[in-house]
């Protein structure tokens, strides 16, 4: 699992005159050298492509926790008609794979504009049904003596999801924070279909110019794919340490 990425990092700081291929692999550069990065950031602007792809991601994972947790609070805690079905309906669509909705969603995207604009990009990912699952989860979990609590303190529907359901589950929301991040970073194909002007390209869509413009130079590639995915493994190792079990249920008498 590991080998692809060292080979990858490895070949990103390998001088022109290293063979790349050669067997048995070489995974530290004999001559170790930035100038690939350099040169990939001095033709194309990453720099761009970097601040396109954090606005998104950061969108995305904001918009999505928002949403989720609206959606989720009330299928785990409040009892109304249908929500059984509404729940099922839900988590149902996690089995239609993107590729069935693409063409809708595109022609949806263009009736309301957002072609080459950074909406359209996180349009298809401001809510996810496996958010809305893991959260509901999440949820129930979460102590009823807290809710009752705060309910008799006279805390509204809302003050209840915001002062004592989020801090219970902030593992899950953590973990879906992450699961959001990486997908939206990592996304291609969605920007490629709906963004054709390079002011608007993500990392994944500058990293596949460089095969063309480089004329398949993997060094530089590898250079390119090393920026693009640096951000994601920093981000991980940021938020992990707050994936720990919350004290939730401490106040509560057993």
């Amino acid at each position: 699992m590991l080998f692809p990425l060292l080979w990858l990092i490895g070949t990103a700081f390998k001088s022109p005159t290293e063979n790349i291929f050669q067997f048995p692999p070489q995974l530290l550069p004999s001559q170790p050298t930035f100038q690939n990065f350099v040169t990939v950031w001095q033709t194309n602007p990453f720099g761009r492509y970097l601040f396109n792809s954090t606005l998104i991601a950061v969108l995305t994972v904001g918009l999505n926790v928002l949403f989720c947790s609206l959606a989720a609070y009330p299928l785990a805690r409040l009892n109304f008609r249908g929500k059984d079905a509404i729940f099922s309906g839900i988590v149902s669509t996690i089995m239609i794979p993107f590729q069935i909705v693409m063409i809708p969603l595109y022609v949806l995207t263009v009736q309301l504009g957002l072609r080459n604009t950074y909406l359209g990009i996180i349009f298809p990912s401001i809510a996810s049904a496996f958010g809305i699952f893991l959260l509901r989860q999440a949820f129930q979990g979460v102590p009823k003596e807290l809710e009752e609590a705060a309910r008799m303190d006279g805390c509204s529907e809302q003050g209840i999801w915001w002062f004592v359901m989020l801090p219970a589950i902030r593992p899950a929301l953590v973990t879906l924070a992450i699961f959001v991040f990486i997908g939206s970073w990592s996304d291609f194909l969605w920007p490629l279909i709906v963004v054709d002007r390079q002011e608007y390209y993500t990392l994944p869509l500058g990293v596949a110019l460089l095969a063309g413009t480089f004329s398949l130079d993997w060094r530089l590639i590898a250079a390119g794919s090393v920026i693009s995915i640096a951000p994601i493994l920093i981000f991980f190792l940021f938020m992990q340490r707050y994936i720990v079990p919350t004290d939730s249920g401490s106040g509560v008498k057993g």
